[in-house]
C-alpha cells in the first residue's frame, strides 16, 4: 500500500513539476507575443505615417499648383481689365452720364 502512495506522490509531483514547466514557458510565449506584437505595431505606424505624409505632401503640391494658376489668371485678367480702363475710362464716363441724363 505504501508503494502505490509512494508511486501516487511521484506521479503527482511529476505532474505539478510539468504544469510549472508549461506555465514558464506560457509566460516565455507571451513576452515574445507581445514583443513581435509591439514591433509589428510600431512598423505598422512607421509605413502609416510615411503614406500619410506622402498623400499630405502630394495634396499640399497639387493645392500650390491650384493657386499659383489661379493666382495667375486672376492676375492676368486684372491687368486686363486694368490696361482696358485705362484705354476707355473717358469712353465709359460719357457713356455713364449719357445713361443719367436720358432719364
Amino acid at each position: 500500500m505504501d508503494s502505490i502512495v509512494n508511486r501516487l506522490t511521484e506521479i503527482e509531483d511529476a505532474a505539478s513539476a510539468i504544469v510549472r514547466h508549461a506555465e514558464e514557458q506560457k509566460e516565455v510565449l507571451d513576452q515574445e507575443y507581445d514583443k513581435k506584437r509591439k514591433s509589428f505595431d510600431e512598423e505598422l505606424e512607421e509605413k502609416t505615417q510615411a503614406r500619410l505624409n506622402a498623400i499630405r505632401k502630394d495634396l499640399e503640391k497639387k493645392t500650390s499648383a491650384l493657386l499659383d494658376s489661379q493666382s495667375g489668371c486672376s492676375e492676368t485678367l486684372i491687368r486686363t481689365l486694368q490696361e482696358e480702363y485705362e484705354e476707355k475710362h473717358t469712353e465709359y464716363a460719357q457713356e455713364i452720364l449719357r445713361h443719367i441724363t436720358e432719364v
